[in-house]
């Protein structure tokens, strides 16, 4: 559905492209269907420390959160799930903290223990209640034993219950030996990961008996990621579901060569990483899920993370992704004290900010969350949403002659009716677009994610409008023409379309 409050009659002749070309749609029997899970939003699990956050009380996230997706996923990880702890009785112990030797001001860890109460858990199974979300829950893997993991396992299985997606164990283990990171010593190995991480899996089944696992979460490694898979021990082997890793475009923020042209400009290691590892997932009956990421790493670019080209990446990276087979994305964000914490308490982005900011080290967040203001959606958001329109649809192969500017395309159909999404990441070129279907259009209808620049930061809107406080959004839809079952439209330089064909 179109979801119209608004209908308007698009203006043909309003602009004036200077490329044209055609898009052609084509029925693929091999294409995949996008899960109806696909859309996720990623948060550091030290939120949990904040019992009120991740709470059926706090409405204004809960109806961002559905507002987004009505069937996302929620993933808690990061850096800081690795010094987290869950007090699951007031007994418990806190666990030895390892903080490496020598000088840390290039560690990019916390080095510091976060505290869960076990009624954040409580909470946090009313707010997937309330949101109809689900979850991927990162357990301690840096300073924590088998013995504690499974604990704590056990206390979240019962009571997120059916909600529960997937355990992680660890966050970016790849980048363990790192001067950054230092978790584990220089030596340690991929099959010492395998061995340690087979050995708190296991302690988890021994609590959960119908524990299922996502891994390994890699930062970076996409090789890491076909070697788990063929290598997890047989006696673990079924219980693993997902393939999973993390991919920020760019970064780090305070790295000039960052810029929106760059974002926007692609990547085409994408395809060839992501078609190796669902290729591996499929051979095992699993899925690949990209559970931690974003626009930018350590914090994302301010004027371009929390910008609206960030809309424009979003979307465009979150449906590549989809058409290559991935089965769901999760983008990281959060408040920003957590996410400062998650990188040692360096703030890069503020390096680079040209005016005062209200977050640290939160600009890439969906959806900008800090004490004492409320909820709001970030241009990121508005991408994330036009992505989730394409859940529950089969994707359609998709041709085009356009040349001479930065426009990708992609559609789906689900029963007769398609979808169509063209993002045109140029920023000077607009297109003069038909649109030609294997199958007879009779009416077309479209939503524009549109800002006045790429680098604007307000004014970003989604259909016609953009989203006010409190998740209050009112959409409407332009007509489009179609002559002969071929639609036509502009969609000017630095903007989408999403079309409604039926």
């Amino acid at each position: 559905m179109v979801g119209a409050s608004a209908v308007k009659r698009a203006a043909f002749a309003d602009a004036s492209p200077q490329v044209s070309g055609e898009v052609w749609l084509h029925d693929d029997p091999a294409a995949p269907q996008i899960p109806l899970t696909y859309v996720g939003l990623s948060y550091e699990l030290a939120q949990l420390s904040d019992p009120t956050f991740f709470s059926a009380a706090n409405r204004d996230l809960v109806n961002y959160f559905r507002l987004l997706s009505a069937k996302g996923v929620l993933r808690l990880g990061g850096n800081t799930s690795e010094f987290c702890w869950l007090r699951v009785n007031a007994s418990a112990p806190e666990p030895k903290l390892h903080v490496p030797a020598g000088n840390l001001d290039a560690n990019w860890m916390p080095h510091r223990l976060f505290a869960i109460p076990p009624e954040a858990i409580d909470a946090l199974a009313e707010f997937l209640n309330a949101s109809g979300w689900r979850l991927i829950y990162g357990v301690n893997f840096g300073n924590s034993t088998p013995q504690r993991a499974a604990d704590e396992a056990a206390y979240v299985a019962q009571k997120i219950g059916d909600r529960l997606e997937f355990f992680q164990i660890g966050n970016e283990p790849d980048l363990y030996i790192k001067a950054s990171n230092s978790t584990r010593p220089p030596a340690w190995s991929f099959t010492d990961y395998v061995r340690e991480w087979s050995g708190f899996a296991e302690a988890i089944v021994a609590r959960v008996p119908n524990a299922r696992f996502g891994g390994p979460d890699v930062a970076a490694s996409s090789d890491w990621v076909t070697q788990f898979s063929e290598e997890v021990p047989t006696s673990i082997a079924p219980r693993l579901v997902a393939l999973t890793g993390h991919y920020y475009a760019e970064g780090p923020p305070d790295d000039p060569h960052v810029t929106i042209e760059r974002l926007l400009g692609g990547n085409p290691k994408i395809a060839v990483e992501t078609k190796a590892i669902v290729a591996s997932a499929k051979q095992h009956a699993r899925i690949y899920r990209m559970t931690e990421g974003n626009s930018c790493y350590r914090g994302g670019k301010p004027g371009m993370s929390d910008a609206f080209a960030a809309a424009l990446w979003a979307g465009d990276y979150m449906l590549e992704l989809a058409s290559l087979g991935c089965a769901g994305v999760n983008l990281h964000g959060g408040s920003s004290a957590y996410l400062t914490a998650g990188l040692g308490d360096h703030t890069p982005g503020m390096e680079v900010a040209k005016t005062p900011q209200a977050v640290h080290a939160g600009f890439y967040s969906p959806i900008q969350s800090e004490p004492g203001r409320e909820p709001k959606a970030m241009p990121v958001f508005n991408g994330m949403m036009l992505a989730n329109q394409f859940i529950g649809h089969t994707l359609l192969r998709v041709e085009s002659d356009l040349k001479g500017t930065n426009l990708t395309a992609y559609a789906a159909r689900r029963e007769q009716s398609v979808k169509v999404a063209l993002f045109n990441k140029d920023e000077h070129a607009g297109a003069l677009l038909s649109i030609r279907s294997e199958h007879l259009v009779s009416t077309a209808a479209a939503w524009r994610l549109q800002a006045p620049s790429l680098d604007s930061t307000n004014g970003v809107s989604l259909a016609g409008a953009e989203i006010q406080d409190h998740a209050q959004w009112n959409p409407h839809a332009e007509v489009l023409e179609v002559r002969n079952g071929v639609t036509h439209l502009i969609v000017p330089a630095g903007s989408a379309a999403l079309l409604f064909l039926d």
